[in-house]
């Protein structure tokens, strides 16, 4: 069961969810990464989720989709309002806790999250991302690879953010970088990106995420008590792998699972059943 798309209030702006499954079954709470709006979870991989006997929801994070939106440039917040916002959804729902999924930087979230929110997650599953805490126990961890390091030395020209197949594009163009040696459908992302557009309009003060920075966590990861799965892609050029043995080994009885032919992206549908079948067989175990 899928339900209208809602605007709730968190604070001084609104954001948009959805969520799939029945009201009953214990909540899942799906964070996208900078840039991304809820569309990204598709709605197959939603689906699946709650079959599995989960409440799923997604949302816009600000300056995305139907959410409220900042001038280009100019956010106005740091980026510890996304990790209030996620508190706000749930809050929204009247949610007391939730089985807390991020990606990317909504998994760098998800890490606050544990730590600074720990009654609110009932467990956390860390997809694609990197540890926001390094103490000095952490080792230096590899650099981006050479062809994404080049697309932040030299970043592609932005689109006309008005023009659909300009912008459609350009998103292909970077899911190919960050992808990196992992298998790229460009029809799927094209229909992501436009049903993103049809939704929220034009995509341009989504890139306000990276210039909102955190406070600082410091050496806290340790203070996660949340039971924690690291999903991570085998292939992922901005995050190599050992990113996510290191945020295991940061996590107190942290699992990892690695995921063969996936990049830094979000898991593709050949890959749906491994990553369903993994997250709830960990959110069955733990409390919530």
């Amino acid at each position: 069961m899928r339900s209208d798309e809602q605007l709730v209030r968190v604070g001084d702006v609104e954001l948009c969810i959805q969520t799939f499954g029945r009201i009953d079954h214990p909540p899942l709470l799906l964070i996208a990464g900078n840039q991304s709006s809820m569309d990204w979870w598709e709605h197959g991989f939603c689906e699946r989720l709650a079959a599995t006997g989960r409440r799923v929801v997604r949302y816009d994070s600000r300056d995305t989709g139907r959410s409220t939106r900042f001038p280009v440039g100019r956010p106005g917040y740091a980026g510890d309002a996304l990790v209030h916002d996620a508190v706000g959804v749930l809050d929204g729902l009247r949610l007391a806790d939730a089985h807390i999924v991020g990606i990317s930087s909504g998994g760098g979230i998800a890490q606050y999250l544990g730590v600074w929110n720990p009654d609110r997650v009932a467990s956390l599953t860390l997809m694609s991302t990197t540890p926001v805490s390094l103490g000095e126990r952490q080792p230096d961890l590899p650099t981006p690879t050479e062809a994404v390091s080049r697309s932040f030395a030299e970043p592609l020209p932005d689109p006309d953010w008005n023009d659909r197949d300009a912008v459609v594009d350009h998103m292909i163009a970077l899911e190919y970088v960050f992808a990196g040696e992992a298998r790229v459908d460009p029809d799927r992302i094209r229909r992501v990106v436009t049903r993103s557009m049809e939704r929220g309009g034009d995509m341009a003060s989504a890139a306000n995420h990276w210039l909102a920075a955190a406070t600082p966590l410091g050496d806290r990861l340790g203070e996660i008590t949340a039971p924690t799965l690291v999903l991570h892609g085998r292939e992922d050029p901005l995050f190599p792998y050992v990113h996510a043995e290191a945020l295991a080994s940061e996590i107190p009885g942290a699992r990892l699972h690695l995921l063969s032919g996936v990049g830094h992206q979000h898991p593709p549908p050949e890959r749906w059943d491994e990553v369903v079948a993994a997250i709830a067989a960990h959110t069955a175990t733990a409390p919530g």
